[in-house]
């Protein structure tokens, strides 16, 4: 029979949910449990007690409040330790308002529904826990692509409806899925019964607070170590990469994507991909919006606030290069922007690139290939990676 945990360490956990709703990097260590201390991830707290830990997800759209708590427990708990988290999640919800799942680990048999935790868990040698993809059109990685081929890895249906069916099929014991704001749920998926991840890194307000976040993955799937390991030397390149733009004598502006129907998608100033084009020591013309996520502009609202950018940096899914002429088809319009005038658009090419596999959990990547195209004069960085210069 499972035993139940303590009241102590019980009584600790409220208290460290009630205390810690903003993000990991404020929590002060609570009596009977080691806080792990973030650098950079805001929205993420851990705390590591005997046979168990806590992670708290802060809620990025409703400041104060948690996401989801999670309890990890793993296969390796000392006798007496271990529980079925029961009453503990029962307690932890009716404190917090928020939903709690016990997470057993290390995880074996997972559902990834974005190709984002599939490059990282490849990188952290757990590809063989990945049991099923979702979205399975919009992942470039060799290796998944044959697994699935060979039945190995299902196929299981789009991110946005998962097929349920085909998950209970594979025995997943997990699903790794983004959560969105207003989305009311995960449908069918919500009845499962399995650990539903929420994977909010890519709320976080800069690119190495994301890419931290694997060290939450790290726990889930029995690697931590490796997971420290590999951020402590993602950190060190991209830190080295500041320092090195910040000697560039070359300023220039940045314009990112384009209009997709009616609505232009901005990264916001605090988003990700905001946050590295001021690591590059690059302007950004949306650098003082406090959005973590995307802007929903119109053309001309872009076309007046960044107009007159130096490059443009966009990302497309096409079967052929992208080429001037092709940008004029889809909308006249561009033709009044500064850097397509100028020929000083890059593009890539994510039906082809692995930008969405490799940059959220290595993004000195991108951060290299921004320096390149914007700090002409440093040298010895080579060719970019992922963006390339649009033919004439």
């Amino acid at each position: 029979m499972n035993k139940r945990l303590s009241i102590i360490p019980l009584l600790a956990v409220v208290l460290l949910l009630l205390c810690s709703c903003g993000g990991g990097s404020t929590t002060a260590a609570v009596s009977g449990g080691d806080t792990v201390r973030f650098k950079y991830a805001e929205r993420l707290t851990v705390v590591k007690y005997d046979g168990y830990t806590v992670a708290t997800l802060a809620d990025p759209w409703n400041k104060g409040r948690t996401l989801h708590s999670y309890i990890l427990i793993p296969d390796t708990a000392k006798a007496g330790t271990q529980t079925d988290g029961k009453g503990l999640t029962e307690s932890l919800r009716a404190q917090t308002g928020a939903a709690v799942t016990v997470v057993h680990t290390p995880l074996k048999r997972t559902v990834v529904a974005s190709s984002v935790y599939c490059g990282l868990l490849i990188s952290l040698g757990k590809g063989d826990a990945i049991r099923g993809v979702c979205d399975l059109k919009y992942i470039n990685q060799p290796w998944i692509k044959e697994q699935c081929r060979l039945g190995r890895i299902a196929d299981c249906g789009d991110a946005s409806t998962p097929t349920l069916e085909k998950i209970i099929d594979i025995n997943a014991d997990a699903i790794l899925i983004s959560p969105f704001q207003n989305s009311g749920g995960y449908g069918r998926l919500d009845e499962w019964g399995n650990p539903i991840i929420e994977t909010a890194d890519y709320m976080e307000t800069s690119a190495l607070g994301r890419a931290e976040w694997m060290k939450f993955y790290g726990m889930l799937f029995g690697v931590e170590d490796k997971a420290d390991s590999m951020f402590n030397d993602i950190e060190k390149r991209y830190n080295e990469l500041v320092k090195l733009a910040r000697t560039s004598t070359v300023s220039k502006s940045v314009l990112v994507d384009k209009i997709a129907g009616p609505v232009w998608y901005v990264p916001g100033g605090r988003s990700t991909l905001g946050r590295v084009i001021a690591d590059a020591n690059a302007e950004y013309p949306f650098s003082t919006d406090n959005n973590s996520g995307s802007l929903q502009l119109t053309f001309e609202t872009v076309l007046t606030k960044a107009g007159n950018a130096d490059v443009w940096l966009l990302r497309y899914d096409g079967k052929n290069p992208l080429t001037y002429p092709t940008l004029l088809s889809e909308n006249q319009g561009y033709s009044q922007f500064k850097a397509f005038k100028e020929r000083q658009v890059y593009g890539c090419n994510t039906s082809t690139s692995t930008f969405y596999e490799d940059t959220p959990f290595n993004p000195d990547l991108l951060l290299r290939d921004i320096i390149i195209i914007t700090h002409p004069d440093l040298s010895g960085l080579g060719s970019t990676r992922y963006f390339k210069k649009v033919a004439k």
